[in-house]
């Protein structure tokens, strides 16, 4: 662990708690809504509410995994290919297999946990660098899905399925039912990294995988599970893409594995590795699909919303050396 590491606890719980990026995120979210709501038409309506959090959920379940691959120093690009792919055997196994929806879905979800399997063990068993081994499965996945379907897509599934990924809490309103599941897997991964032995274990590999294996972590093991953990939820999020849109392609979530990674990285959690808390990648989803969700209703194009959310991912990747330098240096000079 690093004197920066020491020094950030030495500091007064208040400013711990408030002086964070994660503290900075949220407070850029509030204002963000704030001038959406008083500057862009229509984007206080409880109809734009509810398509915004059917549009953010796929990043957001893919986020609470994703966080702690991150934070142990590892990153996944293949969980949009997992999406596809996952989104591809429910139609296959629906439509052409005749299996009920409910089991061609957990089917998808099992082989998601075994492509993410594949991406652990070539990590942690193999000792492979995880940005060569998942740029070549987001390949490998994607090209699978495109084979299986080609240029088709299955769209007759169940009404009573697709009509369940957008049936809202309350009638008329503005939080979709699917935030129900989302919160009970956010409430158990907050749990899992910032409360449990294990997310100790997570925090410590992504700080010093040596020192970390000589206090007792399995290192191996760990980041093993975490990839076999970002590869089902992220089958999981392809099941809710293909009801929500009530289509499987093969080319389904293209591309968004760079949204996630930015709202991860957006939301606090350092890409070297060891710093992060779960609550700042939830708010940089919400402030990415707040920005996009305002930028649509004023007319820009997806161009314009790819190249805010590229400065703020480029941001959000700067300001962790930067800010670290600094308090190194203001360190320095007290000592001085």
């Amino acid at each position: 662990m690093t004197s920066l590491h020491f020094r950030a606890h030495a500091r007064p719980a208040w400013r711990r708690l408030l002086l964070t990026r994660e503290t900075a995120v949220i407070a850029i979210l509030a204002a963000v809504l704030l001038y959406a709501n008083l500057a862009v038409s229509n984007f206080d309506s409880p109809l734009t509410l509810y398509y915004l959090f059917l549009d953010v959920t796929p990043l957001l379940l893919i986020a609470l995994p994703l966080t702690m691959v991150i934070v142990t120093g590892e990153i996944d690009l293949s969980v949009a290919s997992v999406v596809g792919l996952s989104s591809v055997l429910v139609g296959v196994l629906y439509a052409h297999a005749g299996l009920p929806m409910w089991a061609a879905a957990v089917t998808a979800i099992a082989v998601g946990a075994v492509c993410g399997s594949l991406n652990g063990f070539l990590v942690a068993y193999v000792g492979l660098p995880s940005l060569a081994v998942t740029i070549g499965t987001l390949a490998l996945y994607r090209g699978i899905a495109i084979g299986l379907l080609g240029t088709e897509a299955v769209t007759d599934f169940p009404e009573s399925w697709t009509d369940l990924a957008k049936m809202r809490i309350v009638e008329g309103g503005s939080l979709p039912l699917v935030l129900i599941p989302f919160a009970v897997l956010a409430a158990a991964t907050a749990w899992l990294l910032h409360f449990s032995p294990f997310g100790r274990g997570v925090y410590e590999v992504g700080l010093n995988r040596e020192a970390a294996h000589f206090t007792g972590v399995n290192v191996e093991r760990t980041k093993f599970l975490l990839f076999v953990l970002t590869g089902a939820v992220s089958a999981l999020a392809g099941v809710y893409f293909t009801l929500r849109y009530g289509s499987a392609r093969g080319d389904n979530a293209y591309g968004l594995e760079l949204q996630v990674i930015a709202a991860v990285l957006l939301g606090g959690v350092s890409i070297f590795g060891g710093r992060g808390a779960l609550h700042g990648p939830i708010a940089g989803v919400l402030l990415i699909g707040a920005v996009s969700s305002a930028m649509r209703l004023e007319g820009q194009t997806v161009n314009a919303i790819n190249i805010v959310i590229g400065v703020l991912l480029v941001a959000s990747v700067v300001a962790t050396p930067v800010l670290n330098r600094v308090a190194a240096e203001r360190a320095a000079r007290k000592l001085q």
